[in-house]
């Protein structure tokens, strides 16, 4: 059996077009703070880094680096996923990515998440979420109505999961799921 021990996710780095503009969007609109820049020799020439982190105990979540070729013309990143705290926060954060005007600001529903899907300036793919206290079968998403207060979404939220295939307390699917990975 397969013990998932020694490992945990830490940042990501993604190759942009435009280092000042994509620093300040991610400063700017998601709060991200910068903090590092600098230059490295990379193998296809000089390259230009900046560091960004929203926990003042990790150095950087999100590294923005030089050197996106112009002639991609399909982007590899097919999300970067940032959880938020609350429904609160979560319509804080819709309602100011309204206001900046990004592209393809969609609000869904996973069943075993809510979730604000945007573009940044440079065309990646963002989620903003929150996890649900239940679980639903993936891949599910439905359109929501994230306008609703806060308590009225999660009851909609739920109510909408009760009737999807493998509705569950997220308890039980994650005693599954530690199981399964040798963890429990």
């Amino acid at each position: 059996m397969r013990k998932s021990t020694g490992l945990s996710f830490s940042h990501v780095g993604i190759f942009v077009n435009d280092l000042e503009v994509m620093a300040s969007f991610y400063s700017d609109v998601l709060d991200f703070t910068i903090t590092d820049r600098g230059h490295l020799q990379g193998p296809h020439g000089p390259i230009d880094l900046v560091f960004t982190s929203r926990d003042p105990d990790v150095h950087h979540q999100i590294v923005l680096v030089s050197g996106r070729p112009e002639e991609i013309d399909f982007n590899v990143v097919n999300q970067i996923s940032l959880t938020a705290d609350s429904i609160e926060t979560l319509q804080a954060f819709y309602q100011r990515l309204q206001t900046a005007g990004v592209t393809e600001l969609t609000p869904v529903t996973h069943g075993n998440a809510l979730s604000v899907y945007f573009r940044d300036p440079e065309g990646n793919r963002i989620e903003l979420y929150i996890d649900t206290p239940w679980y639903v079968s993936q891949p599910m998403r439905v359109p929501m109505p994230i306008e609703l207060p806060a308590d009225e979404l999660l009851a909609w939220a739920e109510q909408h999961a009760r009737v999807l295939p493998g509705f569950r307390p997220r308890s039980e699917w994650r005693a599954e799921m530690a199981k399964l990975m040798g963890v429990e």
